[in-house]
This record gives C-alpha cells, structure tokens and sequence, in this order.
C-alpha cells in the first residue's frame, strides 16, 4: 500500500498543479498522511530550480499548519486520538509525559527538543503534533518549533536537489536519515547548552 501511495505522489511531482499537490501532501503528511512531502519537494525542486524557494516555502507553511490540525485532534479529541497513539505503540508515552509536564521539571525541555527533531528527521511527525495536542503543549511555541523544524529539512531538500539534481536524491535516499538525526541532535544539544548558559 505505501509503494503504491509513494509512486502516486511521485506522479504529482511533474502535474501541472504540483504546488497545490505539494500543498495538501505537506499539511496532511503532518496528521495522518504516511508519504512525507520530499517526495515532491525533490522531483519538483530538480524540475524547476528556480522556484526552489517558493517549493520549501509551500511545503514549510502547509507543514507546520497541518500541524496545527494535528494538534487540535490530540487536544479536542485525546480519547480517539490516544486510540492512534496506541496504533503506533506510543500511548503509554504520550500518557506519561502529560504527567511529566503537570509536574513541571526538565519534561517541558525535552519534549521541545524532541519536536523538533521529529519535524527535522524522518521520524512520524504526526505522532509528535497529535501527542502536543494530548499534553496540552503551548501552542505558540509547538507552531514556531514546527516552522523552524520543517522549514530547516524541507530548505535542505528543495536547495541540494535543485543545485545538485538525481545526485542529491540518491543521497537522501541512502544517508539522509543518519545525517538529519545527526545534524538535528547537534542543533539541539547546542541551542539547550546556549539555554542554560545565557538562563
């Protein structure tokens, strides 16, 4: 069933009305959609490498208000959406870390942490909104932390693939999970070491 989604939304890639298909991929993929928008963004970045830009722009901003639709089906519907979490096997996560951020502590923190990296890597962003929802996470912080997050990945795909074409593809496709995880868990570990110093 995934191969078959993958190779329709490749064939999206190159319709006439691939920014309005880039568009509703990216805020779904952010809820429930399985196929994440780099399989447009690519294609179309190669395609039409002067419109890298408004590409990952699209992307970004459909992505991070998908986001917020996922968020509000945690927060408005948490006895269905616990029912997803449980799909996935995260319910017993998602339950403990509410507890966690009631109690206050370090939960807050890493949890922020972890949002992003779930909006820079290949990790099930949905998972991540919906759960935000759950918890009751601050809004306001949960949309900036999905704009930079989606914003930094999808820059990275849309830029490599228009100045480099099917080479950079088939390094995404090889090595860009291990090197999003690695660059994602720096970026965190730097910005909570510039936290604590300038706190």
């Amino acid at each position: 069933m995934f191969k078959e989604l993958y190779e329709k939304s490749l064939k999206l890639a190159s319709h006439k009305s691939s920014n309005f298909f880039l568009a509703v991929i990216s805020f779904i993929e952010s809820s429930f959609f399985p196929i994440p928008p780099d399989v447009l963004i690519a294609p179309m970045s190669i395609a039409k490498k002067n419109d890298y830009l408004k590409i990952f722009i699209i992307a970004t901003i459909f992505s991070s208000l998908g986001g917020l639709f996922g968020y509000f089906i945690g927060a408005l519907f948490s006895d269905k959406a616990i029912l997803i979490m449980e799909f996935y096997g995260y319910e017993e996560q998602a339950v403990n870390l509410k507890k966690q951020l009631s109690v206050g502590g370090g939960a807050f923190s890493i949890w922020l942490g972890t949002l992003f990296l779930a909006g820079f890597t290949p990790l099930p962003f949905k998972l991540f909104t919906i759960t935000s929802g759950i918890i009751n996470f601050n809004i306001f912080i949960f949309f900036i932390i999905c704009l930079i997050s989606r914003g930094l990945r999808f820059f990275i795909v849309a830029y490599l693939c228009a100045q480099f074409g099917n080479k950079a593809i088939l390094f995404i496709e090889k090595k860009g999970a291990i090197w999003s995880s690695i660059i994602g868990i720096v970026l965190v570990a730097i910005s909570l070491i510039l936290y604590f110093i300038f706190k």
